[in-house]
């Protein structure tokens, strides 16, 4: 018989059940006469429903109807990738309870940031697999930490094997889109992340033309150097302010007219933040929207946006309910005015509210 923290791990997508299963996306008119359907994007799993880059988050998010699942991809000591946000696990798993890592815990310079905690480059992988993911969030999702301590952190080969079992079962192809988290800072510690990443990709039959995979990254040069490896479709993720690390052009600069035309040539689509799709006015409303997403599909270049999330203290002030910050708001209405400007997919932490902005779409 499975003990308990089997039956959670491999069961807890059934306890929400797929609200809306694997809906069809509508499809939408190019200018020029081709046609698009947009796509949602598993944020990090179903993070607004379980711990993030869990097994089970990720579980949760293809039953939901997510096209995409999205792992953030770190590398452990012995050089194995994992699915973590960050490199930093302080706050993603429950090794600040460990005494026996206490003496791990440092400062760094994250690409020139300082960073204090426990990082996954000093854990091997058998001692990461002691730990147990606990929600990021609490105070925002504290329903999530009812999963606390159940969770182990996951491989990228163990994302995969789940996403192919998953495959067969729920009868479509799951998408993955993983990230290479902070490559240049990896790669300084001799641990780079795009050869184990490709290489897993090969070995899972998914590193191939047709593949429903996408590599992303916030690092220009780094898609540029994969470039040549990858048969997969590469996306560049963007900020709403500065520039990548140790690159002289701003994200501002790549997503000019001239700058998508030169992104093109390595990458096949971009992840702004939501707001350069469509910004924010002075008193968080929100403002109309940019030309961006007609820039970019002029340059051939797809547009999927981050993150949809469903609280009031993330939504424009227009789109609140309420006052209560960690309460849902119009999640629902906000995913669709983005729809309509032509996205050709979002990342979002509850991917049943995607799959729903994108049935009533009009």
């Amino acid at each position: 018989m499975a003990d308990r923290r089997q039956v959670l791990l491999l069961g807890a997508a059934a306890a929400a059940g797929p609200a809306l299963g694997a809906a069809t996306a509508p499809a939408v008119a190019f200018a020029n006469g081709r046609t698009r359907t947009s796509e949602v994007f598993g944020h990090r799993g179903a993070s607004g429903y379980r711990p993030e880059h869990t097994l089970a988050s990720y579980e949760l998010a293809a039953r939901l109807g997510a096209d995409y699942l999205e792992p953030d991809l770190v590398s452990t000591k012995d050089h194995v990738l994992v699915c973590r946000h960050e490199p930093e696990i302080g706050g993603t798993t429950d090794v600040a309870g460990r005494p026996e890592f206490a003496s791990r815990k440092k400062t760094v310079s994250l690409d020139g940031v300082s960073v204090t905690g426990w990082f996954t480059e000093d854990f091997t992988l058998a001692e990461l697999k002691t730990l147990r993911a606990v929600e990021r969030l609490p105070a925002v999702r504290q329903r999530n930490t009812l999963y606390n301590g159940l969770f182990e952190v996951p491989t990228f080969q163990e994302m995969l094997d789940l996403r192919a079992r998953l495959s067969k079962e729920l009868d479509r192809d799951l998408g993955v889109i993983p990230e290479t988290k902070h490559p240049t800072y990896f790669r300084r510690l001799g641990l780079e992340l795009e050869t184990p990443l490709l290489r897993t990709l090969d070995r899972a039959g998914l590193n191939r033309r047709g593949a429903k995979v996408w590599i992303q990254s916030f690092e220009a040069a780094n898609l540029r150097d994969i470039r040549s490896r990858a048969k997969v479709d590469l996306i560049f993720l963007t900020s709403a302010s500065g520039s990548p690390f140790n690159d002289t052009t701003t994200y501002a600069e790549y997503l000019t007219p001239s700058g998508l035309k030169e992104l093109s040539r390595y990458a096949d689509g971009i992840g702004p933040d939501k707001n350069q799709v469509i910004p924010r006015n002075a008193d968080n409303t929100l403002g109309a929207p940019t030309s961006l997403v007609r820039d970019a599909h002029a340059a051939g270049v797809k547009v999927i946006p981050y993150t949809f999330r469903a609280e009031n203290q993330f939504l424009p002030k227009d789109y609140q309910v309420g006052t209560d910050p960690n309460a849902y708001g119009r999640a629902i209405d906000e995913q669709i005015t983005y729809l309509n400007t032509g996205i050709d997919g979002l990342f979002t932490d509850q991917a049943d509210i995607g799959v729903l902005a994108r049935k009533l779409q009009k």
